[in-house]
């Protein structure tokens, strides 16, 4: 069986819809009526020779082939002790311990900033909160969070949604999942339906599973706005 097309001389860039500068590759070009200029069927074997001279490519952005959305990753962990308020997503949760740490320690706004952060490509929360600077001892979460937004809405990015799981054997968060929800989606200026919010336990292993510790994992999209 035999192949008919048309490979163009030249190379030329091209543009997909949602093309970027700065990254290029390089990519075959054929005539979209697959028709050989001589008129004659070739081989695969002839296509493959053929298009491997330079003047059979084109030039093309990468960036034009992937999709204006990205995805973040964002996890945290604190110590839970005697004596500190409970905190998550903004809301006070009754529980006689709560997370331990610099600010107040909100375990699921640190994982859903970090997840923001690292979505656009951004240093993690540490690098713009360092829990070694007194200015900010006991600072609110949701300020983390805001700096988030506001770095990738410069790069031109915005929320879609975010998924979060809550992992740990207290405090239990049952009766407080549609406040939790409606807190982080006020602060991320999106739907609560846009929040996705589950809690688990770690089957009694390590200090999760002990109830010594809270962890959290949130993942975020952005989109182009």
């Amino acid at each position: 069986m035999f192949l008919k097309l048309e490979a163009r001389v030249g190379i030329e860039p091209t543009h997909g819809a949602f093309a970027e500068p700065g990254l290029t590759t390089w990519l075959p070009r054929l005539s979209p009526t697959g028709v050989h200029p001589a008129g004659c069927g070739l081989s695969f074997k002839g296509l493959m020779q053929g298009l491997s001279f330079p003047k059979n490519w084109v030039k093309t952005d990468v960036m034009s082939q992937l999709p204006p959305f990205r995805i973040g990753l964002g996890y945290d962990i604190h110590t839970l002790i005697s004596g500190r308020p409970c905190i998550l997503g903004g809301v006070a949760i009754p529980c006689e311990v709560g997370p331990e740490g610099h600010s107040d320690a909100d375990v699921l706004l640190h994982a859903l900033a970090d997840a923001i952060f690292g979505a656009a490509g951004l240093r993690d929360i540490g690098h713009y909160f360092p829990n070694t600077d007194p200015k900010i001892k006991g600072i609110r979460s949701s300020l983390i969070v805001q700096k988030a937004i506001q770095e990738v809405t410069q790069l031109g990015w915005r929320i879609g949604n975010v998924d979060i799981v809550l992992i740990g054997e207290r405090p239990k968060i049952m009766l407080q999942v549609d406040e939790i929800k409606k807190s982080v989606a006020n602060l991320l200026e999106i739907s609560p339906a846009e929040v996705g919010l589950k809690a688990t336990t770690n089957e009694g292993m390590d200090s999760l599973g002990q109830g010594k510790a809270i962890a959290v994992q949130a993942i975020c999209l952005l989109y182009r706005s």
